[in-house]
């Protein structure tokens, strides 16, 4: 549900009072596991977006015509995803809500295996929660929570130099689609379209956001892969 005014307030309020909290840092035994599976998945990945068909030949009603800057990689092509289910989140380090990554690493353990993925979208547009440089959101994501799901460069969500993802989600979805605060969630299926959007006090974990997932890992995929075209 689009959220109204009074509810973005009490949720800036929110992140702000919890914003100061930083997490514990982990142990060195901890730090050297995280760092080894985030360096792996990112080689991983690499290979995977290099490989991927040109965005500018994709389906214009669908994600895959789109890419974004990568925070690890140098780009973040959306038809590396064709036929998974993809759930993008935009981001930020200082945010209140920044433990929800927690929660958005469980689901892309629980489900990646069956042709799900997370992309990660750090943005800057809320009270100024994501301020760092490319290598400390990479440094946060990292230690904090061992981030392996694919994550984009620091990128504008709304306004007038959103990127254009995000102008062509309201297109399809409307408000719901536009993010009202850090952390919310566009739901992309099998085919590339966009299937459902969740507010951003919607835990990743969450059982309507579950259902969502396993309904679009069941559905068939539709689409013409962009490399057949």
């Amino acid at each position: 549900m689009f959220m109204t005014r009074a509810t973005f307030a009490a949720l800036a309020v929110f992140a702000l009072a919890a914003c100061n909290q930083a997490a514990a840092p982990p142990t060195p035994e901890i730090a050297a596991e995280r760092t080894a599976a985030v360096t792996a998945a990112v080689e991983a990945q690499r290979a995977a977006f290099a490989a991927a068909a040109d965005p500018a030949q994709a389906d214009r009603a669908t994600a895959y015509q789109f890419a974004f800057d990568g925070l690890w990689t140098d780009r973040v092509p959306m038809t590396a995803f064709e036929g998974d289910v993809v759930l993008v989140v935009n981001t930020a380090s200082r945010c209140g809500l920044a433990p929800q990554y927690e929660g958005l690493q469980a689901i892309y353990d629980e489900y990646q295996g069956r042709g799900f993925e997370v992309v990660g979208v750090p943005a800057n547009n809320f009270l100024g929660q994501e301020p760092g440089s490319a290598e400390e959101i990479q440094e946060f994501c990292t230690l904090n929570y061992g981030v392996t799901f694919p994550m984009t460069a620091k990128t504008e969500v709304i306004g007038a130099e959103r990127h254009a993802f995000y102008a062509w989600a309201e297109t399809q979805l409307g408000e719901s689609a536009v993010p009202q605060w850090n952390f919310h969630k566009l739901l992309i299926g099998r085919d590339g379209r966009l299937i459902a959007a969740f507010d951003s006090r919607t835990e990743p974990t969450a059982a309507n956001v579950r259902e969502a997932i396993e309904a679009a890992l069941d559905a068939p995929t539709t689409a013409t892969p962009t490399s057949l075209r």
